[in-house]
């Protein structure tokens, strides 16, 4: 399996902004990940949007982890961001003709829910402990 690039971004932003006291501008956080300013800015929307991060407009502006963000699951949060999608489009255009008697699909889905699961424990807060956490406070600062 593998992570749309936007829930990839997502983690990061919320990792960074789970270390960083403050604000944090999106053209910082675009250049702390090395992610293109619209990108970040679009998974940043999404990412209010769903409650995890604080924006704030002006000047003075920025963005900054809610404090419930610390204990999201990532297996909950990869679950929402990358939504309703299987490992393999059975339905398709053109419909694969297995889907009547294959067995692949149902396999498929039970080692994506068994991934999903691996992360169901892990929390924004773990993702951003030592050693990471050194790491991430050093990126953008140079």
């Amino acid at each position: 399996m593998r992570l749309n690039r936007s829930t990839d971004i997502s983690l990061r932003i919320l990792m960074l902004s789970a270390v960083r006291d403050g604000r944090l501008t999106i053209d910082e956080l675009a250049e702390s990940l090395a992610v293109p300013r619209h990108h970040l800015a679009k998974v940043v929307q999404r990412l209010q949007h769903l409650g995890l991060l604080e924006t704030v407009r002006g000047r003075s502006g920025g963005v900054r982890l809610v404090a419930a963000a610390h204990t999201a699951s990532i297996g909950g949060l990869v679950r929402t961001l990358e939504g309703e999608t299987e490992v393999v489009d059975c339905e398709g255009e053109p419909a694969c003709p297995l889907r009547q008697g294959c067995l692949l699909r149902g396999a498929l889905r039970r080692a994506q829910e068994a991934f999903y699961a691996t992360l169901d424990p892990i929390t924004v807060g773990d993702l951003s402990a030592p050693p990471t956490r050194q790491v991430l406070l050093s990126l953008g600062r140079h």
